[in-house]
């Protein structure tokens, strides 16, 4: 067997703290039959959980570089990308340390098991595979340290490189790990729309102005799904979501201190279905957060919220009567229709058409296999309309699902 010495390790020494790995590293060094069984049942277990296949000694050692931050990854996060020629030089010696459990060759031949393993759920996402293929042509340990660099430069580490959106939770980010798979070609219709809110979104992705957008208009039209669809189509450009709830927003300084950090990601912040009564407080820390306040917003960051309502305060009649009690009523609702004004771009839904609605159900029976003739989807779609609440995307996708649910039974 190999001898390693990972205590020799400069930036990666966090690697050391794996208990896995130290299992490892102890069958290594002492080749009794008690330790070897250890460290390979430790790491089977990691395999499955992970859903690692093929050598898992590399793929571990894979994982924990990607995963669990260290020094080159998290310079690299707050610096675009970028690393000191020192720093560089220790995280290639770091490699050259690494690079036998790295090796495309194979590792341990005493534990054959471990060689070519096949999980029960192998694991299957585009920020692994691109690093299975960066890795792949890497055979010596500076081409190792500039295929991790580029993984992180593309993805980040940790979280930040293996989901596509967030919540916010007890003060950190936490990964939603099933999150929806939509994309924009999945969006039927609202051609305009669509166009408006890619266009401001690669500008932000590419470093260039943008603004922080409102998406208004009527229920189950698809402004919320827009959204979400973006996080998937711009994922590998860097670009992440972060959905927060209404009182979350007291907590908006420290999330965009937070967001700071990870200056080669770009992030949305989501709220979905945003409206608020008068005497709600939150609404002053949106305001605040969209102008910067006396801290500059970062400019990795980006609000997106989505809204039935144009003026996002509620405003009531007895704001408009003269002779209220305060003093100054004409300020009283110009404070009310403000924070919309404070979005750049504005993007208004309406409720489909006819034949956009039949369009929608139709391409969704289509992704199932499934083809009605037109007078079919006709007759059968305006039926579920007329005794649903009207024409919308989410009443179309209600049709189908019920569609679905029947014909299986039938």
């Amino acid at each position: 067997m190999n001898q390693y010495h990972l205590q020799e390790l400069l930036i990666c020494r966090n690697l050391l703290e794996d208990s896995a790995l130290q299992a490892l590293l102890q069958a290594v060094n002492t080749p009794e039959p008690s330790t070897g069984a250890k460290a390979v049942s430790m790491l089977i277990e990691q395999a499955e959980q992970l859903g690692l296949a093929g050598d898992i000694i590399r793929a571990y050692t894979l994982h924990l570089l990607t995963h669990t931050g260290n020094l080159a990854s998290r310079t690299s996060e707050k610096c675009h990308g970028k690393l000191g020629s020192s720093l560089k030089k220790a995280f290639v010696h770091d490699m050259e340390l690494l690079s036998p459990l790295l090796s495309t060759q194979g590792t341990l031949s005493a534990f054959p098991l471990l060689a070519d393993y096949h999980p029960t759920k192998a694991l299957r996402t585009e920020a692994w595979e691109k690093l299975q293929e960066l890795m792949g042509s890497a055979d010596t340990a500076e081409s190792m340290a500039d295929a991790l660099l580029t993984y992180y430069r593309r993805y980040g580490y940790g979280d930040i490189a293996s989901y596509r959106a967030f919540q916010w939770d007890n003060g950190k980010l936490a990964g939603i790990r099933h999150f929806e798979t939509i994309r924009m070609n999945d969006l039927i219709g609202y051609a305009h729309q669509k166009e408006q809110l890619i266009d401001n979104t690669e500008a932000f992705v590419a470093g260039r102005p943008a603004n922080h957008v409102l998406l208004v208009g009527a229920r189950g039209t698809g402004k919320s799904s827009g959204v979400k669809a973006l996080a998937n189509e711009y994922y590998s450009e860097g670009l992440r979501l972060l959905q927060l709830t209404k009182p979350q927003l007291r907590a908006l300084p420290e999330i965009m201190e937070t967001l700071r950090q990870f200056s080669s990601k770009r992030f949305i912040i989501f709220m979905d279905d945003l409206s608020f009564e008068e005497s709600d407080a939150e609404y002053k820390y949106l305001k605040s957060a969209i102008e910067g306040g006396v801290s500059s917003r970062p400019e990795n960051v980006l609000i997106y919220a989505t809204s039935n309502r144009r003026h996002l305060i509620r405003e009531s009649w007895r704001d408009r009567i003269d002779g209220q009690d305060e003093l100054y009523r004409d300020d009283s609702i110009q404070e009310t229709i403000s924070l919309s004004d404070r979005f750049g771009l504005i993007i208004h839904y309406y409720a489909p058409d006819q034949s956009e609605y039949l369009a929608i159900i139709r391409h969704m029976l289509k992704k199932q296999g499934i083809e009605m003739t037109d007078e079919q989807l006709r007759v059968e779609g305006l039926r579920w309309e007329m005794s649903h609440s009207g024409r919308s995307g989410r009443t179309a996708q209600q049709f189908v699902a019920h569609y679905l649910g029947h014909k299986s039974n039938s």
